[in-house]
């Protein structure tokens, strides 16, 4: 497999799980990993000042099984953002992502995620800071615009500027985002898609590596965007359903068959003891791992045992044996 930098310099294929918060910690990577080893795989958003003064190995610390894996940052500051995008970068990522689409009412405070698409020039600046302090690629995911503004010139403007300062590839949630009106999550679903904006700025920009992220929920949708775009980015219906993962390598780069999905819950197991032997819980883990035998016979009770016995103080790995006994 090309590292990051190279498929993004040749347009080549991606497909990657989103940044999502609460969700992509490092136990759901991990666990998304045994499901596919050609998906990249983001971290929630990191914030430049977790980065720079927080716990960093509670914060970004990873396993290299993880690998191609990336870094969200969220900032607004190119100082803060070079020195966190530093300190990402000699930890081990891929790739650092700028984030320029989240619509929460907290990330506008902080003036970052998806506000920063009414400041172009302040994003370019960002892009440019993080790009002087790292060789691994920056790239920025964006909204096609925010409230009132024009999706055409919105995007076209942002695009650009960061281009100009090296930027090495975009990923498009190909929604407006209104700050005014809407809830987070709202913004998810309300505003309508527009896969055909970002086609065109694909199009506009052929040897840039353009993703196309929102309401993608399979497989047969990746390869349909795939014609017109070079990544595709799936979120909520990859953390529910992460069944879907399991056929992303050999429907998409052409494996010879996909894991067996009995397999992929079982090398859970060494993790989550190890996990727990450091002091962590075994629901922390097994949180991630709900949705994986999702519309099979036995799911519902998958869930329970997991669900229920997952959080008692005294739980181990045991516990995911439980629940494959009881699909079987």
């Amino acid at each position: 497999m090309e590292n990051i930098k190279e498929q993004y310099k040749s347009m080549a294929k991606v497909f990657s799980v989103a940044p999502m918060m609460e969700w992509t910690d490092r136990h759901c990577r991990y666990f998304h990993r045994q499901l596919s080893k050609q998906a990249l795989l983001y971290t929630e958003m990191v914030t430049t000042g977790a980065v720079i003064h927080g716990d960093r190995d509670h914060l970004i610390g990873f396993d290299d099984t993880e690998h191609p894996v990336a870094l969200q940052l969220g900032g607004s500051d190119p100082q803060a953002l070079a020195e966190a995008t530093h300190i990402c970068a000699d930890w081990g990522y891929d790739e650092i992502n700028l984030n320029v689409g989240c619509p929460s009412d907290r990330v506008q405070s902080g003036r970052f995620g998806a506000c920063l698409m009414a400041e172009p020039d302040l994003v370019a600046r960002c892009v440019e800071a993080m790009k002087a302090v790292c060789d691994i690629p920056v790239t920025v995911k964006c909204r096609i615009g925010i409230d009132e503004q024009d999706e055409e010139q919105a995007l076209d403007t942002l695009v650009d500027q960061v281009l100009s300062v090296g930027c090495d590839g975009l990923t498009v949630h190909a929604r407006k985002a209104w700050l005014q009106g809407l809830s987070p999550k709202e913004n998810r679903d309300i505003p309508p898609l527009n896969y055909d904006r970002v086609y065109r700025l694909k199009q506009r920009l052929p040897h840039v590596h353009i993703a196309i992220n929102g309401g993608i929920t399979g497989l047969d949708a990746a390869q349909t965007h795939y014609e017109h775009v070079d990544g595709v980015m799936m979120g909520r219906s990859a953390y529910h359903n992460p069944a879907l993962l399991v056929d992303v390598d050999r429907e998409l780069f052409g494996a010879d068959q996909s894991p067996d999905l009995f397999d992929v819950a079982r090398a859970m197991i060494p993790y989550i003891d190890a996990h727990v032997e450091r002091g962590g819980r075994v629901n922390q883990v097994a949180r991630h791992m709900l949705g994986l035998f999702q519309s099979r016979p036995g799911a519902k009770r998958w869930r329970q045992i997991l669900t229920v016995e997952s959080v008692k103080p005294d739980a181990t790995s045991q516990v995911v044996e439980d629940a494959l006994a009881a699909l079987r």
